[in-house]
């Protein structure tokens, strides 16, 4: 194993054990997935890049790692291969058929070396899910199907044998074709936001606040600006990232870290595509850049005019903005108590000293002329409590065991906390903030 392969194991195994990120199905580690996917690439090939991406594939999508952390780690070529290897739709792009779509036409694009990842990617994945989610695989093996059309540049034996583990796992469920509504509602919901069923004030939220909401002016200098005065500007201003312009054009961009030589056109980067989003671009869409990339882009007026990062995240207006998702993920997990436990049954189920508990703050509200309900004094994880020790409701929050549940009560009243107590919510919460937008998206757009 090259010096290259052996940090790329360890930087990936370590991104994914942070979030305490699991295998859905096995709950083993994560890593045991991309030791897996490393093997199968290693089994065609001895490129040290290309195995040292199998392991990384999933960093940037599932953990706090951008592409630019990537590059700096392991070199321009690996952080090409890792960014052809990550979706690149967004939330607001439409329903999951729609964003799968964007997402293949990304991997048409791709490099052999990339397809040949995942390849080995997909084999692992549908063995995965064929043993254990049956019904969810009817819905994969679509979407494997499609993606396999646009692979065959990949390493040919690899894209065999992903052709005869698909063949055998559409042969074991009987050639499954899934329904519109099985694409639909395949994703797992986040606690709550299933049981509140107020869709078209869900969306209004949604699009109440946008990227130009937070983003800050870009500082723009010409290609052939002296890089000297460039630096000088951005520290004289506390910016870290300004646009470049090419014969009056704005062409790219140059990080503080980046300017060095005589002008600012020797190394400035280029624009991603999913790196820019309009003004109008939700917050779930710049949260939805920024787990890729260190920096979203922001257009006024047709032109790229401003900037926003995950610092932007710990804004006032953003905090207010994840506040009120919280909240409806509260107002979601009440309703679908209520529904299932009708006339205060719930009451039977909750521990006598925590019942207590909430009977104490309703007398203090009382005492206050401030009316409520009893299940309005208990506790988040009270609440969520009731639901998860109830294997009806369990399902319907999308959620295949109690310890999962669990963990994302868990991740939300930290997030609630953290924005409660003003406290960073971008370095505590970063991933648990990711699904939660993007999930709020997804439903809206449903």
């Amino acid at each position: 194993m090259t010096d290259l392969v052996k940090r790329a194991q360890t930087y990936a195994t370590k991104a994914h054990q942070r979030i305490g990120q699991l295998r859905k199905y096995n709950k083993q580690p994560y890593h045991v997935h991309l030791e897996a996917v490393a093997k199968l690439v290693a089994e065609v090939t001895d490129d040290p890049e290309t195995i040292a991406a199998a392991w990384l594939h999933d960093t940037v999508e599932d953990t706090p790692a951008t592409l630019e952390d990537i590059e700096e780690n392991f070199g321009l070529p690996v952080a090409e291969l890792v960014e052809e290897l990550s979706d690149v739709s967004k939330p607001s792009d439409g329903n999951r058929a729609r964003r799968k779509a964007i997402d293949r036409d990304h991997s048409a694009q791709a490099s052999p070396r990339a397809k040949t990842v995942k390849l080995a990617d997909l084999i692992d994945n549908c063995t995965d899910i064929t043993k254990h989610d049956p019904r969810f695989a009817k819905v994969y093996l679509v979407e494997m199907g499609a993606l396999l059309d646009v692979l065959d540049e990949g390493d040919e034996r690899l894209f065999q044998q992903a052709v005869r583990v698909y063949a055998s796992a559409m042969e074991k469920l009987g050639f499954p074709r899934a329904t519109h509504r099985e694409t639909e509602t395949a994703e797992a919901d986040s606690l709550g936001l299933a049981g509140f069923d107020n869709t078209h004030f869900k969306r209004m939220f949604m699009e109440l606040f946008t990227a130009r909401d937070i983003a800050e002016g870009l500082l723009s200098f010409d290609a052939n600006y002296d890089c000297a005065e460039v630096a000088k500007a951005l520290k004289r201003q506390r910016r870290e990232v300004a646009s470049v312009r090419v014969n009056g054009v704005v062409q790219g961009y140059l990080r503080l870290s980046d300017v060095e030589g005589d002008n600012a056109g020797n190394n400035f980067r280029n624009f991603t595509v999913d790196q820019v989003v309009p003004g109008s671009a939700t917050f779930a869409d710049v949260i939805h850049v920024l787990t890729r990339h260190d920096y979203c882009f922001v257009t006024m007026l047709g032109n790229i005019a401003g900037v926003a990062g995950r610092d932007d995240i710990n804004k006032p207006m953003v905090r207010m903005w994840l506040f009120g998702i919280v909240t409806m993920v509260e107002m979601g997990v009440v309703q679908l108590i209520n529904e299932r436990f009708p006339d205060a049954a719930w009451q039977a189920v909750v521990s006598a000293g925590r019942l207590q508990k909430a009977r104490d703050i309703q007398a203090e509200r009382q005492r206050r002329n401030q009316y409520c309900e009893l299940i309005d004094c208990l506790q988040l994880s009270d609440k969520a409590q009731i639901l998860i020790n109830d294997e009806v409701s369990l399902e319907r929050l999308g959620f295949d065991t109690k310890s999962a549940a669990k963990r994302s009560v868990k991740e939300l009243e930290s997030l609630r906390n953290h924005l409660a107590h003003a406290q960073d919510i971008v370095m505590h919460d970063w991933a648990q903030i990711a699904r939660l937008t993007r999930r709020m998206e997804e439903i809206t757009r449903a």
